[in-house]
């Protein structure tokens, strides 16, 4: 760390002298402009002025003709957030079939496009400009589609509605795509301080951002889950006794509660509330109790049986990750404190 003091320059103005070597290696020198962002911390980034426009990042992938279609995918996404503006495909031999689906399907949940497709190359591309995003808009949308999906999971479930139940299933991907999203520009922000001053962010909140979008996304995870057992039950034509069901109705509607308070909780740092959120999780494990082991008739199958458990865990995993965020905006809160 290098320690500079501030001069007088005139009668009413300061100046503080920069570093030579910065000098040399950003090719400044008299008459050049600077860019500066001010931080959320007082903090100040300094940064070289070019009128150039910044070339997109590529990337070229190598993919084998017997890569599955999950190894492409997690490449994919992990070009994406790394903050790569071009992907090229190229395959060793020709695309499958099952392999051009997967490219396809992984691009729509990315914010990307496919502007070029041969039998051996596929070129993605990013149709998002960082610099103009919101990340307090990504995560408001973010927790507006998992609430929605969680008060459609409890109609579906008090009417035995497999097609709500499949509308639920179809939000997850829109979850996917906001997360990712968010990732690729905290990322990019850690790596570009000018685009962190552009955004607003500072360290404090990438971190936070990044841990808050990848526990809504696990909720959005578990309720896709729990509208997925639904619809295997509905299928089954089997009917959950009444006093089953109801305490799975009241755990969930306490687990849904305790998730739209913390998310509410962390955007307004708001610690009120936070210590009831995590101090629920107990009257959730009440109900869980007495309806443990679960008060079954015979007509139920093994595998009926399995899908009421599953629904019960992910139940009490909402509670569980709402009390993570609670938690989380504790730290948050008390981080702006310090």
């Amino acid at each position: 760390m290098e320690h500079r003091k501030i001069m007088a320059l005139g009668k009413s103005s300061n100046a503080v002298t920069l570093p030579k070597d910065w000098l040399e290696e950003n090719h400044l020198g008299k008459g050049d402009f600077v860019i500066m962002h001010k931080r959320n911390d007082g903090g100040l980034i300094l940064q070289p002025y070019t009128n150039d426009t910044e070339e997109p990042r590529k990337i070229c992938l190598t993919i084998r003709s017997d890569e599955t279609p999950n190894s492409i995918k997690r490449r994919i996404i992990g070009s994406f957030l790394d903050g790569y503006s071009l992907i090229t495909l190229k395959s060793d031999k020709i695309f499958t079939g099952e392999q051009q689906e997967a490219i396809r399907e992984i691009s729509r949940r990315l914010y990307m496009m496919v502007i070029n497709s041969e039998s051996s190359t596929i070129q993605l591309e990013t149709i998002i400009d960082e610099s103009k995003a919101s990340i307090n808009s990504c995560i408001d949308r973010m927790h507006m589609i998992t609430f929605a999906m969680l008060r459609d999971v409890i109609e579906a479930f008090e009417k035995s509605d497999k097609e709500l139940s499949m509308s639920v299933i179809s939000l997850e991907e829109d979850v996917d795509q906001l997360m990712y999203l968010v990732l690729r520009i905290i990322r990019n922000a850690i790596q570009n301080p000018g685009l962190a001053g552009q955004l607003s962010l500072d360290p404090l909140d990438c971190l936070d951002f990044q841990s808050l979008v990848q526990l809504i996304e696990r909720v959005a995870d578990n309720v896709t889950e729990i509208a997925e057992s639904q619809i295997k039950i509905v299928e089954e034509g089997v009917s959950i006794p009444d006093r089953l069901k109801n305490a799975l109705l009241d755990a969930a509607k306490m687990a849904f509660k305790s998730y739209e308070e913390s998310v509410r909780c962390f955007i307004y740092k708001d610690i009120e509330p936070t210590n009831k959120i995590i101090n629920r999780q107990d009257d959730i494990r009440e109900i869980y109790l007495k309806i443990t082991p679960m008060p079954l008739s015979s007509d139920f199958n093994s595998s009926q049986i399995t899908q009421v458990i599953a629904i019960r865990e992910n139940i009490m995993d909402i509670s569980s990750l709402s009390a993570d965020i609670a938690e989380l905006t504790i730290d948050r809160v008390s981080k702006y404190e310090e």
